[in-house]
C-alpha cells in the first residue's frame, strides 16, 4: 500500500512541477529548448527511477541512466538565463 502511495505522491509533484515551470518560463519569457534541458533532465531522471521500480528494474543500467542524466542536466545549466535581480 505504502509504495501505491509514493508512486501517486511522485506522480502528482512531478505534474505540478512540470506546470509550474512551464508558467514560470512562459510568464518570464524565455523561449528555446536550449534553455529548457537542465530541468528536462532532472525530470527524467524522477520518470526513470519511478518507471525501475514499478517494472523492479533497480540495477546497473538505471544506476547509469541516472548518472548520465545528472551530468547532462549540469552541463546544460550553462544555457539557462541569468536573473538580472
Amino acid at each position: 500500500m505504502v509504495p501505491i502511495i509514493l508512486s501517486i505522491i511522485l506522480i502528482l509533484a512531478l505534474v505540478f512541477s512540470i506546470t509550474l515551470v512551464v508558467q514560470k518560463r512562459k510568464k518570464a519569457g524565455i523561449t528555446g529548448i536550449k534553455s529548457a534541458l537542465t530541468p528536462i533532465c532532472f525530470y527524467l531522471i524522477g520518470i526513470t527511477n519511478l518507471l525501475a521500480y514499478w517494472f523492479n528494474f533497480m540495477g546497473l543500467l538505471n544506476w547509469s541512466i541516472t548518472v548520465v542524466l545528472l551530468i547532462l542536466g549540469a552541463y546544460f545549466t550553462k544555457y539557462m538565463p541569468i536573473s538580472e535581480k
